[in-house]
């Protein structure tokens, strides 16, 4: 199917329901999408709009670029079952465990860390599995390869229909190299399992009883584990058996991962450790459910994927902002009107008071800020405090930026301490006392948690996100969002009602607190590693709105994502991508998520009703009411077309689409796409379906008279 005819079949098919909306997913995808619109309905036309059209000079884009960020494919995952377990197989890992509707295991998988605990990749090869209706054996070989680092393996998993699920590794080390850890982790989901009874079986035969931890425990919960069993429905426990190596447990949310991580090599022994040529490693992990479980159910359809909106309130949106941009390049005229559009509450700017450069950094923040009527949020990282405010105090009197908060942070400790947060409000207070004065971490939420302030001290208390510590797949972000909430649940056991900065939200991690040695140095066409492809895709789109959802019913008071422009912004700079081969972005056009932070920022003053997805890890929305209308955001966190049943709104409605076939214009013609109102659409009763193809968003608005002007 030519390119132009698959984007015609795949908006008409759009509109005509969920049926044919699942049809269109069977159609061969292009291998390329248009730009420049020649094709007027391929690309987003709508006859009511000016037919006047950009026409943009450059070369074609994958459709896997403008949806994920890059050209290949996402990998396949096969549904397999084990007895009255089902689960997924997807490139040598298990995931989604279930006996049931019910989660036993999130994932199962072997990672290589090297020795600033960054993951070495995998590439398999010879894999060969023997699929049956009840059990499964796959085998397959896998090599871990990286700078110094050269270990091969062979992976087998055998899953039998009593239920019992048996996966090993035996590998060794073609190099000598440091390592931090090799072998098996396993993830317990927290839904099923927060607060919930279990049995640890120590390496001495001795047994713990214990719980899931129902806060975020700093540190780990069971040290020492040989098997860890818990109930997981009535009268049907689960156990998991490990072998070949020391294996404990950490909650993985203090890094907004959804899980409780069994892992082997306890942290407590030095690392890293060097791994000598010829070095044999084999591991195993068993999973047997104990009890009398339910016969397999028949497969069924999937259940309908609802959203239902709450009428009681949550809150008000966060006051969000983003980041001043890394690269170092002012703002330009036309960039300065399209951020305006986003009703920016601050733009948050890190000023390291030891380095060189602080002062130009802070005039340019303070321009760019006053330019968008923000304020700015300044983050001081102080090695001797006394000099450096003395003279940064005189820059302060010669600038005079808008400040609407100071964050405090001093090298060589993890979170602020109480002694330099006094002793700096001391001298910030002589510019302004009226203006609040933080702390916190600049790093996750895991030094906050370990090393806890006082917050007596404090105006406010900050940490920052973001969710790629451990995966790096679009799975395992998905699974993040929920974990953003739970991470300010915690911090309200220790901080009280002290005001929460999340403060930035970035797709990658900034800086590694972690590392114990110098960073490896990049391969040829390797991006940074602060830099994710996925910045300009309909996945960070969709991926931005479950953050800010869940960061915004949580009742964080500000939030910052991103930066202002370049491949870690919301939009792209004029002179286009640093390394335009694998960040493939458009010069001086806006990434979809830019749209998500103008939908919410042009009701900014709403307040916040809460949205219950029946399938958190598919779909999630985010709704905001004001005294005109109410507006739902919508995201497919799906790479599959899904239809959503929206309840709990009713009367008549428009509807705009941010998807494959329009996201070039919403990304090239900005203006003219946020000036679009949208499709009438008509409640049945009190509820709504939406269809959404693959990692798009839906905005849909009700005036709440009953009537659109």
């Amino acid at each position: 199917v030519p390119s132009r005819v698959h984007r015609l079949l795949l908006r008409l098919l759009h509109s005509k329901g969920c049926l044919l909306d699942l049809l269109a997913s069977t159609l061969p995808p292009p291998s390329t999408v248009c730009w420049g619109y020649t094709t007027r309905a391929a690309c987003g036309y709508n006859p009511n709009r000016s037919r006047r059209r950009p026409t943009i000079e450059t070369e074609t884009l994958p459709r896997e670029v403008l949806l994920y960020g890059r050209e290949e494919a996402l990998p396949e995952s096969m549904p397999l079952r084990a007895g009255p377990l089902s689960l997924r197989y997807e490139q040598g890992d298990l995931r989604y465990i279930r006996l049931g509707a019910r989660e036993v295991l999130r994932r199962v998988y072997v990672a290589v860390r090297d020795r600033n605990w960054g993951t070495v990749p995998a590439v398999l090869s010879n894999t060969q599995i023997d699929a049956r209706d009840h059990s499964f054996e796959i085998t397959y070989d896998v090599s871990n390869r990286q700078g110094e680092i050269d270990f091969t393996w062979k992976g087998s998993i055998t899953g039998g229909a009593d239920g019992t699920i048996t996966f090993a590794l035996n590998g060794e080390a073609r190099s000598t190299f440091l390592r931090n850890r090799i072998g098996f982790c396993v993830l317990h989901p927290v839904k099923e399992c927060a607060g919930l009874p279990c049995e640890v079986e120590h390496s001495d035969g001795s047994v713990e009883h214990g719980n899931f931890p129902r806060y975020i425990s700093p540190h780990q919960p069971f040290l020492d584990i040989r098997s860890i069993a818990h109930e997981v429905t009535p009268g049907v426990r689960s156990e998991v058996m490990f072998e070949g190596d020391v294996f404990e447990m950490e909650d993985q949310r203090n890094w907004t991962d959804a899980s409780y991580k069994t892992y082997c090599t306890p942290i407590e022994i030095p690392y890293p450790v060097e791994v000598t040529k010829g070095t044999c490693i084999s591991q195993s992990v068993t999973l047997t459910l104990h009890g009398q479980p339910s016969p397999p159910a028949a497969e069924t359809e999937e259940s309908e994927l609802t959203l239902t909106i709450g009428d009681e309130p949550v809150g008000a949106l966060p006051r969000v902002g983003l980041g001043v941009a890394s690269h170092g390049q002012p703002l330009t005229g036309h960039e300065l009107a399209r951020l305006r559009l986003l009703v920016l509450g601050h733009l948050h700017v890190g000023l390291d008071l030891s380095r060189p450069g602080y002062e130009d950094t802070l005039r340019r923040a303070a321009g760019e800020a006053g330019s968008l009527e923000a304020s700015l949020l300044v983050a001081l990282t102080l090695t001797n405090p006394a000099d450096e405010l003395e003279t940064f105090l005189s820059l302060l009197d010669d600038v005079q930026p808008n400040v609407c908060g100071w964050l405090l942070f001093q090298h060589g400790e993890r979170t602020t301490p109480r002694q330099w947060l006094e002793f700096a409000q001391h001298y910030l207070w002589k510019y302004d006392p009226t203006v609040p004065v933080g702390g916190g971490t600049d790093a996750y939420f895991t030094q906050l948690n370990r090393d806890r302030p006082e917050v007596d001290a404090m105006d406010f208390v900050s940490y920052s996100i973001n969710p790629q510590v451990h995966a790096f797949d679009n799975l395992s972000l998905v699974e993040t969002l929920q974990a953003q909430a739970f991470t300010v649940e915690s911090a309200r056991t220790f901080t009280g009602d002290a005001p929460l900065y999340i403060t930035p939200v970035t797709l990658r991690p900034r800086f590694n607190p972690s590392a114990t040695g110098p960073e490896r140095e990049l391969g040829p066409g390797e991006l940074l590693p602060q830099v994710d492809l996925r910045q300009m895709s309909l996945f960070g789109a969709a991926w931005t709105l479950g953050s800010l959802k869940y960061l915004a019913e949580s009742g964080v008071r500000a939030v910052t994502y991103y930066e202002t422009t370049g491949w870690r912004g919301v939009m792209e700079t004029s002179s286009g991508s640093p390394a335009p081969e694998p960040f493939r972005s458009i010069p001086g056009a806006v990434f979809p998520l830019y749209h998500i932070l103008a939908d919410a920022g042009e009701l900014a003053d709403g307040e916040l009703l809460p949205v219950t997805s029946s399938a958190p890890l598919k779909a999630e929305g985010l709704a905001i009411r004001t005294a005109e209308r109410t507006r739902l955001l919508v995201a497919n966190l799906t790479a599959q077309p899904r239809q959503v049943r929206v309840r709990g709104i009713g009367g008549p409605a428009r509807v705009r689409y941010l998807h494959e076939t329009n996201v070039l214009e919403a990304m090239t013609s900005p203006e003219e796409f946020r000036a679009q109102q949208g499709e009438p659409v008509q409640a049945d009763g009190e509820t709504m379906t939406l269809n959404l193809l693959p990692y798009a968003v839906a905005r849909l608005d009700i005036v709440n008279d009953g009537a659109f002007g």
